[in-house]
């Protein structure tokens, strides 16, 4: 202030009208420019004057409502604040604007308005004279300075009581300070009312008070209401203690002991009670070892840590989680076996497979206490049922169950959690389900295991490596915990559609259990067993209300829905209960019995909305009605009826399913064309057909479309695979692509109810091929009579059910001598057996 004590304003000032508050002289404000004569100013005076008067602008408060502002200018406040511009800052956001950042330095008394545009021009008159006032706050009153003295020793006591009562660490505080010791006492109310909590109405009081005497009695009362205020504030609070127990208080309660301000006794109180029962945890959590040192280190650390630093919440968040993480709580299994074959068998219908490896589990378990936690992987088609297996094992063994849904994850911070230097760090998804389950021994589903992604955060599937090595995760560490966690305990059960896209490494520390899709008989039990009464419940219906009939189910499975699981089938169920309810639902509003029911055409309408008649029963009409017409035909015979076409077996990650071979021909220069977006495989398959058929014309008295001995002299070859947006790919379509092409250059049919599959090779044997279960099962429900596989796949009818293997005759090839034969009725003929030729005996 003594720098501006000096400081002579010009008579002519432009004026900056503001809204924001009020520059008391002493005192410095950021103001914000955005109106256009206030944006003139600045653009012509601030930016563009290099000379200490230039930035100097008189501030005028402006009292009227901003939202009300027009471009009349209003009617100015009599006094005004000099003030010298330090800082002029621009911006265009949100929209342009300056703000300034000004120091008061005297009042001034508007004398004239000398223009108005484009900003204003004030003739004025200066009216603090700061260079007379040097007498400092710290002097003594003398007997001349009569009451203007007695105020300014009053007003300078009660601002040194108001700076005792605040923090001395806040910086507005200790400037305060600074300023009662060095500043005229003349310039003291400015400075104070400037900084302490008053309204704009008040400043303003202030600000008009011109006499010294005047504005020391405006200012005095707002000191001592900010002086009651606190102590008010402090009796709310308990009394103080005296120096030594502060002290003492401060340390158990896990400050440091340098602090001198008052202590705040029932929050500290309430730190130290938390910081002990948080210790206490520590010690009751029983936890490793090398972990206990951990969170004893920590502990000591939070002790010594200001609850203000934001590692203080971070080490306590990370306290809490280890004391929460189940180390030593388990649940202790239900291991009566026959119990548990009850419980698996009324929760799901078939999966033999399954529920056998789970009783395995269940009475190694009761031999041996100590057995590790397998790594079972369930692979199968979506709506098996793989995720409420999992559910199920975990209540059969009495164990808590969490599912983690992996689905498109794609960082590894997911699984190991992220390191507690990031900002939000937070333990992965494992150590967290470990932590709501509540329990070290689990089990946990790990959903859709093959759609993990990988991004430039890493590969979440190399980060479940540790988690799902049955050697490696009694030590699994997480970024977040940093100490091992024993998931020994843990029951991982992982799901997939397919491992074509599980990582070796990955799929090779798993035991892969295959869940094939139903039969239509295991669909049709499963619906009456758990799908029907499901869907009766949720859709507020009794069976005395619905019926649906076991043929009814049966039409719904073959004509309405073509899928390996049951989702599909119960959605159909669905929106057959959703029908009914309509129907039961108007029923009921029509019973409803009428006071006094008019005589007439309404009560004929009554009559013909009766309620029908309970049960409901489905047939094949009404089912009709419901689901539209079938969806799904057996087409198979009505494909079948020209040569150059077969039926073969596929496998998809949704199940098995069945696929035509059509073939053509036509005059040309030998050239084979395919279609039907097919892979490389398959591509090898059709060029392996026709090489071999051409080697075996002769045997098989195949001729070209004149008559040669060659079946591609002279002609085109188009092979086509219906379903064209469908991108298919894979070893199992060979002998389906010879069969055929021997039909359409014998211009016999293949026989309508034979399905096929396997791969073959140059010299004409045929190789064994996967998915014969899922396939074999599609050609079930499509109908088919007769299959033929290969010869080493005999082994995989044993996975099939008995009456499946009973509807359907199994052609076993070796070679593609047995295909043919097999294929068409009556053989298909051959001037040489292929068997007659010589054989060799190995040399070795």
């Amino acid at each position: 202030m003594s720098s501006n004590a000096g400081i002579q304003i010009p008579s002519r000032l432009p004026l900056l009208l503001t809204h924001e508050g009020v520059l008391l002289p002493g005192s410095t404000m950021r103001i914000s420019v955005d109106t256009p004569r206030n944006m003139h100013l600045v653009r012509s005076r601030l930016l563009k004057g290099t000379s200490l008067k230039s930035t100097i602008i008189g501030v005028i408060p402006n009292t009227r409502d901003p939202e009300h502002d027009t471009d009349d200018l209003p009617t100015l406040h009599s006094i005004g604040t000099a003030g010298m511009a330090v800082q002029v800052v621009g911006s265009n956001w949100p929209k342009p604007h300056y703000t300034l950042l000004i120091t008061g330095v005297c009042r001034f008394r508007v004398s004239a308005l000398l223009k108005e545009r484009p900003f204003p021009l004030a003739e004025v008159e200066q009216l603090d004279k700061l260079e007379q006032y040097t007498t400092p706050a710290t002097e003594g009153v003398t007997a001349e300075d009569g009451e203007l003295g007695e105020l300014s020793q009053r007003f300078y006591q009660a601002a040194v009581q108001l700076v005792g009562m605040l923090d001395m660490s806040v910086p507005v505080v200790a400037k305060l300070k600074r300023l009662l010791d060095s500043l005229p006492r003349e310039t003291l109310p400015d400075v104070v009312a400037s900084m302490i909590r008053t309204s704009n109405k008040e400043k303003l009081q202030v600000l008009d008070a011109v006499s010294l005497e005047e504005r020391f009695k405006k200012t005095l009362p707002m000191l001592t209401r900010q002086i009651e205020g606190l102590k008010l504030l402090q009796k709310t609070r308990k009394p103080r203690l005296d120096d030594d127990k502060r002290v003492l208080s401060v340390r158990k309660g896990g400050g440091f002991p340098g602090r001198q301000f008052p202590l705040e006794d029932e929050g500290e109180d309430e730190d130290g009670d938390d910081t002990a029962a948080l210790e206490r945890k520590v010690h009751g959590a029983n936890m490793p070892e090398a972990a206990f040192r951990v969170c004893l280190k920590e502990l000591k650390r939070l002790k010594k840590m200001p609850q203000s630093m934001p590692e203080y919440a971070l080490t306590r968040n990370y306290l809490d989680l280890m004391v929460e993480l189940p180390w030593s709580k388990s649940t202790k299994d239900c291991l009566d076996i026959r119990a548990a074959r009850i419980l698996l068998d009324n929760d799901h219908y078939a999966m033999d497979k399954l529920k056998r490896r789970v009783l395995e589990y269940l009475a190694v378990r009761q031999l041996k206490t100590s057995l590790k936690g397998p790594i079972l992987c369930f692979v199968g088609p979506p709506g098996v049922g793989k995720t409420s297996v999992g559910r199920s094992i975990a209540r059969t063994l009495g164990r808590e169950f969490h599912r983690i849904a992996l689905g498109g994850v794609c960082d590894q911070s997911d699984i190991r959690g992220h390191r507690r230097t990031y900002v939000g760090s937070m333990p992965g998804r494992i150590i967290n389900g470990l932590k709501t389950v509540g329990v070290n021994n689990p089990v946990f589903l790990l959903d859709e295991v093959d759609k993990l992604g990988k991004s430039l955060q890493g590969d979440p599937a190399a980060a479940l490596l540790e988690v799902l090595d049955p050697e490696q995760n009694h030590s699994f560490t997480d970024h977040y915990l940093n100490v091992a966690f024993d998931l020994s305990q843990v029951l991982f059960i992982a799901t997939a559609n397919t491992t074509a896209t599980i990582p070796p490494a990955l799929l090779d520390r798993m035991e892969v259990l295959q869940v094939p899709g139903y039969t239509q008989e295991e669909k049709v039990e499963i619906a009456h067993r758990h799908l029907i009464p499901n869907q009766l419940e949720q859709h507020g219906l009794t069976p005395q209300q619905l019926q649906i009939p076991q043929d009814t189910t049966q039409d719904v499975i073959t004509s309405y829905t073509r899928e390996a699981g049951v989702r599909s089938l119960e959605r159909k169920i669905g929106a057959i209960c959703r029908a009914v309810a309509v129907k039961v639902a108007e029923g009921q509003k029509v019973a409803k019995p009428e006071a006094s029911a008019p005589e007439g055409p309404a009560q004929e309408q009554g009559d013909m909305a009766a309620p029908p008649e309970m049960p409901i029963v489905i047939d094949h009409i009404a089912l009709k009605d419901i689901l539209g017409p079938p969806l799904f035909e057996m087409e198979v015979s009505e494909r079948l009826t020209l040569p150059g076409v077969a039926l073969g077996l596929a496998w998809t990650p949704l199940g098995g399913e069945i696929m035509f071979v059509e073939a053509s021909r036509m005059e040309g220069e030998g050239q084979l064309t395919l279609t039907g977006q097919l892979g490389d495989v398959m591509k090898e398959s059709a060029h392996l057909a026709i090489s071999w058929l051409r080697a075996n014309a002769k045997n098989y008295q195949l001729t070209n479309m004149v008559g040669g001995p060659d079946p591609m002299e002279g002609t085109d070859i188009h092979l086509h695979f219906p379903a064209g947006a469908v991108t298919k790919d894979g070893p199992s379509a060979g002998v389906t692509i010879v069969t055929c092409l021997a039909s359409l250059f014998s211009g016999r049919l293949v026989r309508s109810d034979v399905a096929m599959t396997g791969e073959i090779t140059l010299r004409g044997l045929v190789l064994p091929v996967g998915g014969i279960k899922d396939k074999v099962l599609a050609a079930h429900r499509a109908g088919v009579k007769r299959v033929i596989l290969p010869k080493r796949n005999e082994k995989d009818l044993e996975e099939l059910p008995a009456n499946v293997r009973a509807e359907l005759d199994f052609v076993t090839a070796a070679n593609l001598d047995d295909v043919l034969n097999a294929a068409f009725d009556g053989g298909f003929p051959t001037t040489t057996s292929a068997h007659t030729h010589p054989q060799l005996s190995s040399k070795l």
